[in-house]
């Protein structure tokens, strides 16, 4: 625990899904890993997942055959990929369809692309250019 009483980071996020086993074919097919399972809790079956190089579990995929996924799933969330360009190669070899990158700044090291999984949610890829922080920090948001 931060020693910061006030200090705080993004531990993950649940994901309602509507089909768990369709579900972990496409987190495992994006690099997802399964960490563990929680088979019976007030909001169905817990899968946790993490990419690879991810130390603590990211997403938690929620899923209850009584209660299917409504408007309460998210809007996106975003996987920093180190190569856009061998991203995209795996996961369309994969069968995993990646909207075209673009680049929010026009060069070609900042990249970003899009998938959506079989709920309909959408993942924004991003590459950082080099010397970036592996995450946004407050330099991102200077407009």
């Amino acid at each position: 625990m931060p020693r910061d009483a006030y200090a705080m980071r993004t531990l993950h996020f649940g994901l309602r899904v509507a089909d768990l086993d369709r579900s972990l074919a496409f987190y495992t097919g994006l690099g997802y890993r399964v960490l563990g399972t929680v088979p019976e809790t007030a909001f169905g079956s817990l899968t946790m997942i993490r990419l690879p190089n991810d130390d603590f579990v990211t997403i938690e995929l929620v899923h209850d055959h009584a209660t299917p996924p409504g408007g309460n799933r998210l809007n996106h969330f975003v996987v920093q990929v180190a190569s856009m360009a061998d991203t995209v190669e795996r996961l369309a070899a994969g069968g995993i369809e990646v909207e075209e990158p673009s680049s929010p700044d026009g060069s070609t090291e900042f990249l970003t692309a899009w998938v959506t999984d079989p709920d309909g949610n959408r993942i924004e890829l991003v590459q950082w250019p080099p010397g970036h922080a592996d995450g946004m920090t407050e330099v991102d948001m200077v407009g």
